[in-house]
């Protein structure tokens, strides 16, 4: 056993609505857009998308063809919908919607992060001046969580109109082509004027109440709740990156796993969220899934392990390696967990075969990585209940590391009858004899 020191799970503000209601508000600031991926998803347009047929959708949800549009375009961008040519089909929260309260609240974080396409930037103001506001957003919320009530319109202009003129200036000091030699100082950079910064304001201010993330009221903004606990969230997401045990957030999938390949599951948990803290979460289940499909077994194991760190937003990417041969025992694993099935029951979704496949590419791994004691201790594990049977199986099963796995089990193993008949069965798959 040993004792280990995690960092306590963090809670939200005080006054903060339990997780369900949360939910609740969710769903009635996307209300719209889920009427309207579930028209779309139910072929009620087949090969067609509601923007095309604006029409016919306003009449069949009894709603105006503005509100369609603005619907549509929140449904793709909550994660409702999932448009494959020219066919929507219902994306993974859709399905979730009525039963998991998580996969509401990671749609409407989704769009609470996409509120800048929401809502169109004002007409005439220079992309980058815009680019400028969005980067500048953050620290707008951040005040107002802080605030912990309303702030007043003229202080979030004065905190915008700074960070504007910091990442303004930051942009003009880059660069371009070869150092000119150090000559007199020119003038400072010309910070945006004050009338403009107060368009962004607005713009941003709007942008985000029409998402649910705050109220406007006479000359102030407030957070909802569903907006105070978005950016706690966001918030515990930075802490969690910059605390990461391991240094391994900025490293490959791969070399992350591997840095992690030695720690206990506690810190390993930690190490997986703050990589994924620092990652879009489908970019990282694809960068996970990518390692999974690897020679190595050991990477195998330990990307599913972080995977199930991921949870409810990695199903139907997991459910999508089924048909692959190497990844089905562990998706099927995954997937039975996700379910709730205990994790020593887990085993029991899995054919004989594939507890058997799923042997081998473990005693692979610990062949790679582990040491001699452990490759004989996994003897144990197998489904089988003597070692002939299990070598029958093993040499039928046709895993690309049998006869690996099996020369190094003889070399390893103390009792000179079962080495010998190891070594026969490696020396059988190897010829393809029987």
């Amino acid at each position: 056993m040993t004792t280990r020191r995690t960092r306590p799970a963090p809670r939200p503000p005080e006054g903060t609505p339990p997780r369900a209601e949360l939910a609740r508000q969710a769903r009635t600031v996307l209300a719209d857009a889920v009427r309207i991926a579930r028209w779309a998803a139910d072929g009620a347009a087949p090969g067609t998308t509601p923007p095309a047929a604006l029409e016919h959708a306003a009449a069949a949800l009894d709603i105006s063809p503005e509100q369609v549009r603005s619907g549509w375009d929140r449904a793709r961008l909550a994660g409702l919908v999932e448009l494959h040519g020219d066919t929507a089909r219902p994306g993974w929260r859709l399905r979730a919607w009525d039963r998991d309260d998580s996969a509401v609240l990671r749609g409407w974080v989704a769009l609470f992060d996409a509120w800048s396409l929401v809502h169109p930037a004002p007409r005439g103001v220079e992309s980058t001046a815009v680019a400028e506001a969005v980067e500048a957003v953050p620290q707008v919320l951040s005040l107002l969580q802080l605030s912990a009530g309303p702030v007043t319109v003229p202080a979030l202009l004065d905190l915008l109109g700074q960070r504007v003129a910091e990442l303004h200036e930051e942009r003009c000091e880059v660069p371009y082509g070869p150092e000119p030699l150090p000559g007199p100082a020119g003038p400072a950079p010309i910070a945006h004027p004050p009338a403009l910064v107060a368009r962004l304001l607005d713009w941003a201010l709007e942008g985000l109440a029409d998402v649910g993330a705050l109220t406007l009221g006479a000359g102030q903004a407030t957070l909802t709740p569903l907006g105070n606990w978005a950016v706690w969230v966001k918030l515990e997401q930075i802490c969690v990156a910059a605390q990461s045990p391991a240094g391994n957030i900025e490293q490959a999938a791969a070399d992350m796993l591997l840095g992690c390949a030695r720690l206990t599951p506690g810190p390993a948990r930690a190490e997986y969220r703050a990589w994924l803290a620092a990652r879009p979460v489908g970019s990282a289940v694809a960068e996970l899934l990518d390692v999974a499909r690897g020679e190595d077994a050991l990477l195998r194991g330990l990307a599913f392990e972080a995977l199930r760190v991921v949870g409810a937003p990695a199903e139907p990417e997991v459910r999508a390696v089924l048909a692959d041969p190497s990844l089905r025992p562990y998706a099927l694993l995954w997937l039975a967990e996700y379910d709730g099935t205990d994790p020593e029951d887990a085993q029991e979704v899995l054919s004989r075969e594939e507890a058997t496949w799923l042997w081998v590419d473990t005693a692979a791994a610990v062949a790679d990585h582990g040491e001699t004691g452990l490759l004989i201790r996994h003897l144990d594990s197998a489904v089988q209940g003597t070692v002939p049977a299990l070598l029958d199986e093993v040499r039928a099963v046709g895993h690309p590391r049998t006869v690996q796995v099996l020369v190094a089990l003889a070399a390893a193993h103390p009792d000179p009858a079962l080495a010998k008949a190891v070594r026969k069965a490696a020396f059988q798959v190897h010829t393809g004899g029987s």
